[in-house]
Protein backbone atom coordinates (compact mmCIF):
# COMPACT_ATOMS: atom_id res chain seq x y z
CA UNK A 1 0.00 0.00 0.00
CA UNK A 2 1.42 3.37 -0.95
CA UNK A 3 1.85 6.08 1.68
CA UNK A 4 0.04 8.93 1.70
CA UNK A 5 1.24 12.21 0.61
CA UNK A 6 1.97 14.56 2.66
CA UNK A 7 -0.19 17.61 3.47
CA UNK A 8 1.92 20.83 1.75
CA UNK A 9 3.22 22.87 3.85
CA UNK A 10 1.38 26.47 4.33
CA UNK A 11 3.11 29.04 1.85
CA UNK A 12 5.48 31.82 3.80
CA UNK A 13 2.29 34.18 2.38
CA UNK A 14 -0.32 32.66 3.72
CA UNK A 15 1.05 32.43 7.08
CA UNK A 16 2.04 36.16 6.81
CA UNK A 17 -1.62 36.72 5.81
CA UNK A 18 -2.95 34.84 8.39
CA UNK A 19 -0.84 36.40 10.91
CA UNK A 20 -2.07 39.82 9.95
CA UNK A 21 -5.75 38.88 9.61
CA UNK A 22 -5.65 37.19 12.99
CA UNK A 23 -3.72 41.15 14.79
CA UNK A 24 -6.18 42.63 12.58
CA UNK A 25 -9.75 41.21 14.06
CA UNK A 26 -8.62 41.34 17.87
CA UNK A 27 -7.29 45.00 17.42
CA UNK A 28 -10.69 45.94 16.07
CA UNK A 29 -12.17 43.85 18.80
CA UNK A 30 -9.91 45.29 21.61
CA UNK A 31 -7.24 47.76 20.27
CA UNK A 32 -3.42 47.57 20.71
CA UNK A 33 -3.15 47.34 24.40
CA UNK A 34 -5.33 44.75 24.96
CA UNK A 35 -3.47 43.07 22.10
CA UNK A 36 -1.50 39.85 22.98
CA UNK A 37 1.29 37.86 21.28
CA UNK A 38 -0.29 34.80 22.69
CA UNK A 39 -3.85 36.10 21.06
CA UNK A 40 -2.19 36.41 17.53
CA UNK A 41 -0.49 33.02 18.05
CA UNK A 42 -3.86 31.07 18.56
CA UNK A 43 -6.00 33.02 16.08
CA UNK A 44 -3.55 32.65 13.51
CA UNK A 45 -2.50 29.14 14.19
CA UNK A 46 1.10 29.99 14.32
CA UNK A 47 4.02 29.66 16.80
CA UNK A 48 5.88 32.51 17.72
CA UNK A 49 8.91 31.97 16.24
CA UNK A 50 6.94 32.50 13.44
CA UNK A 51 5.33 36.25 14.15
CA UNK A 52 8.64 37.20 15.05
CA UNK A 53 10.26 35.89 11.93
CA UNK A 54 8.01 37.90 9.68
CA UNK A 55 7.29 41.45 12.06
CA UNK A 56 10.22 40.92 14.56
CA UNK A 57 7.76 42.52 17.65
CA UNK A 58 4.35 43.60 18.72
CA UNK A 59 4.52 46.95 17.70
CA UNK A 60 6.13 46.04 14.14
CA UNK A 61 3.28 43.57 13.61
CA UNK A 62 0.30 46.42 14.32
CA UNK A 63 2.09 48.88 11.91
CA UNK A 64 2.32 45.98 9.45
CA UNK A 65 -1.71 45.99 10.13
CA UNK A 66 -2.31 49.56 9.65
CA UNK A 67 -0.19 50.17 7.00
CA UNK A 68 -1.99 47.29 5.14
CA UNK A 69 -5.19 49.00 5.32
CA UNK A 70 -4.49 52.74 5.43
CA UNK A 71 -2.10 53.15 2.40
CA UNK A 72 -5.01 52.92 -0.16
CA UNK A 73 -7.16 54.75 1.94
CA UNK A 74 -4.42 57.49 1.88
CA UNK A 75 -3.86 57.24 -1.73
CA UNK A 76 -7.30 57.49 -2.38
CA UNK A 77 -7.89 60.24 -0.18
CA UNK A 78 -4.78 62.28 -2.02
CA UNK A 79 -5.93 61.35 -5.36
CA UNK A 80 -9.64 62.38 -4.82
CA UNK A 81 -8.64 65.88 -3.74
CA UNK A 82 -6.04 66.04 -6.49
CA UNK A 83 -9.03 65.39 -8.85
CA UNK A 84 -11.41 67.88 -6.71
CA UNK A 85 -8.88 70.72 -6.98
CA UNK A 86 -7.94 70.41 -10.42
CA UNK A 87 -11.44 70.29 -11.52
CA UNK A 88 -12.87 73.29 -9.44
CA UNK A 89 -10.21 75.50 -8.23
CA UNK A 90 -10.97 78.76 -6.40
CA UNK A 91 -14.96 77.12 -6.02
CA UNK A 92 -13.66 74.23 -3.65
CA UNK A 93 -15.27 74.26 -0.76
CA UNK A 94 -14.83 72.48 2.27
CA UNK A 95 -17.23 69.94 1.67
CA UNK A 96 -15.58 68.98 -1.66
CA UNK A 97 -12.66 68.52 0.94
CA UNK A 98 -15.07 66.51 3.13
CA UNK A 99 -15.57 64.19 0.00
CA UNK A 100 -12.32 63.88 -0.88
CA UNK A 101 -11.83 62.36 2.74
CA UNK A 102 -15.10 60.16 3.39
CA UNK A 103 -16.00 58.31 -0.02
CA UNK A 104 -12.84 56.55 -0.73
CA UNK A 105 -13.66 55.09 2.72
CA UNK A 106 -16.75 54.15 1.91
CA UNK A 107 -16.41 52.49 -1.00
CA UNK A 108 -13.82 50.38 0.24
CA UNK A 109 -15.62 49.26 2.82
CA UNK A 110 -18.58 48.15 0.06
CA UNK A 111 -15.53 46.78 -2.50
CA UNK A 112 -14.71 42.99 -2.98
CA UNK A 113 -11.61 43.68 -0.44
CA UNK A 114 -10.50 41.19 2.06
CA UNK A 115 -12.13 42.28 5.41
CA UNK A 116 -14.13 45.26 3.85
CA UNK A 117 -17.17 44.22 6.03
CA UNK A 118 -15.19 45.97 9.04
CA UNK A 119 -13.34 48.22 7.75
CA UNK A 120 -15.18 51.56 8.76
CA UNK A 121 -14.93 49.66 12.38
CA UNK A 122 -11.14 49.10 11.70
CA UNK A 123 -10.91 52.79 10.64
CA UNK A 124 -12.51 53.99 13.69
CA UNK A 125 -10.55 51.75 16.02
CA UNK A 126 -7.27 53.04 14.55
CA UNK A 127 -7.91 56.81 14.65
CA UNK A 128 -9.20 56.38 18.20
CA UNK A 129 -7.21 53.92 19.55
CA UNK A 130 -4.90 55.82 22.38
CA UNK A 131 -1.42 53.64 22.20
CA UNK A 132 1.71 55.76 21.29
CA UNK A 133 2.65 52.84 18.38
CA UNK A 134 -0.38 53.67 16.48
CA UNK A 135 -0.59 57.78 16.98
CA UNK A 136 2.64 57.56 16.45
CA UNK A 137 2.81 55.54 12.91
CA UNK A 138 -0.54 57.41 11.83
CA UNK A 139 0.83 61.03 12.25
CA UNK A 140 4.31 60.01 11.08
CA UNK A 141 3.57 57.64 8.02
CA UNK A 142 0.34 59.69 6.55
CA UNK A 143 2.10 62.90 7.75
CA UNK A 144 1.51 63.99 3.76
CA UNK A 145 -1.78 63.32 3.18
CA UNK A 146 -2.89 64.67 6.69
CA UNK A 147 -0.74 68.30 5.76
CA UNK A 148 -3.07 68.19 2.07
CA UNK A 149 -5.98 67.27 3.80
CA UNK A 150 -5.24 70.29 6.43
CA UNK A 151 -4.09 72.52 3.84
CA UNK A 152 -7.13 72.18 1.60
CA UNK A 153 -9.30 72.87 4.55
CA UNK A 154 -7.32 76.20 5.44
CA UNK A 155 -8.38 77.50 1.93
CA UNK A 156 -12.10 76.40 2.28
CA UNK A 157 -12.42 77.92 5.75
CA UNK A 158 -10.14 80.93 5.53
CA UNK A 159 -12.25 82.59 8.45
CA UNK A 160 -10.79 80.05 10.45
CA UNK A 161 -7.40 80.23 12.72
CA UNK A 162 -4.94 77.61 12.37
CA UNK A 163 -5.69 76.63 16.12
CA UNK A 164 -9.31 76.68 15.93
CA UNK A 165 -9.28 74.94 12.48
CA UNK A 166 -7.10 71.84 14.48
CA UNK A 167 -9.79 71.91 17.21
CA UNK A 168 -12.83 71.70 15.36
CA UNK A 169 -11.26 68.58 13.12
CA UNK A 170 -10.00 66.96 15.97
CA UNK A 171 -13.64 66.97 17.24
CA UNK A 172 -15.34 66.59 14.69
CA UNK A 173 -13.36 63.24 12.99
CA UNK A 174 -12.64 62.04 16.99
CA UNK A 175 -16.55 61.68 17.42
CA UNK A 176 -16.81 59.51 13.63
CA UNK A 177 -14.06 58.00 15.00
CA UNK A 178 -15.21 56.47 18.20
CA UNK A 179 -19.07 55.94 17.10
CA UNK A 180 -17.27 53.67 14.09
CA UNK A 181 -15.05 52.00 16.72
CA UNK A 182 -18.24 51.44 18.83
CA UNK A 183 -20.07 48.37 16.83
CA UNK A 184 -22.01 47.15 13.85
CA UNK A 185 -21.15 49.83 11.05
CA UNK A 186 -24.20 48.68 8.82
CA UNK A 187 -26.59 49.11 11.74
CA UNK A 188 -25.33 52.60 12.35
CA UNK A 189 -25.33 53.53 8.56
CA UNK A 190 -28.78 52.58 8.68
CA UNK A 191 -29.78 54.16 11.97
CA UNK A 192 -27.88 57.42 10.53
CA UNK A 193 -29.65 57.52 7.02
CA UNK A 194 -32.92 56.74 9.30
CA UNK A 195 -33.61 54.02 6.43
CA UNK A 196 -33.87 56.08 3.53
CA UNK A 197 -31.46 54.21 1.49
CA UNK A 198 -27.64 54.39 1.65
CA UNK A 199 -26.20 55.14 -1.83
CA UNK A 200 -22.93 57.28 -2.10
CA UNK A 201 -24.72 61.23 -2.54
CA UNK A 202 -27.41 60.34 0.25
CA UNK A 203 -24.78 59.19 2.71
CA UNK A 204 -22.23 61.59 1.54
CA UNK A 205 -25.03 64.56 2.17
CA UNK A 206 -26.27 63.18 5.62
CA UNK A 207 -22.70 62.91 7.29
CA UNK A 208 -21.31 65.85 5.45
CA UNK A 209 -23.75 68.39 6.37
CA UNK A 210 -23.33 67.45 10.19
CA UNK A 211 -19.49 68.26 9.83
CA UNK A 212 -19.54 70.89 8.02
CA UNK A 213 -21.90 72.45 10.64
CA UNK A 214 -19.03 71.48 13.38
CA UNK A 215 -16.72 73.13 11.41
CA UNK A 216 -18.26 76.28 10.29
CA UNK A 217 -20.67 77.32 13.37
CA UNK A 218 -19.47 80.27 14.84
CA UNK A 219 -17.86 79.73 18.47
CA UNK A 220 -19.18 82.19 21.51
CA UNK A 221 -15.63 84.09 23.41
CA UNK A 222 -14.61 83.44 26.73
CA UNK A 223 -16.89 85.78 28.06
CA UNK A 224 -19.39 85.15 25.92
CA UNK A 225 -21.64 82.88 28.76
CA UNK A 226 -24.84 84.01 29.07
CA UNK A 227 -27.13 81.56 27.90
CA UNK A 228 -25.65 79.31 30.69
CA UNK A 229 -25.10 81.18 33.24
CA UNK A 230 -28.13 81.22 35.10
CA UNK A 231 -28.23 77.23 34.69
CA UNK A 232 -24.93 76.88 36.28
CA UNK A 233 -25.97 78.85 39.38
CA UNK A 234 -29.15 76.79 39.50
CA UNK A 235 -26.80 73.18 39.71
Amino acid sequence: MSRPEPSPRPAVADTKTRILDAAEALFVAGGFDALSMRQITTAAQVNLAAVNYHFGSKDSLIQAVLSRQLDVLHEARTAMLDKLESALGAKLQCEHVLVAMFLPAVRISRSDAPHADRYLQFLGRAYTDPSPVVRDFIDGHYLHTLARFFQAFQKTLPELTIDDLAFRLHFAMGALAGILAGGNTQRLLNEFTQGQGDEESFLLTRLITLMTAALRAPLPGPTDTSLFDNVVKLL
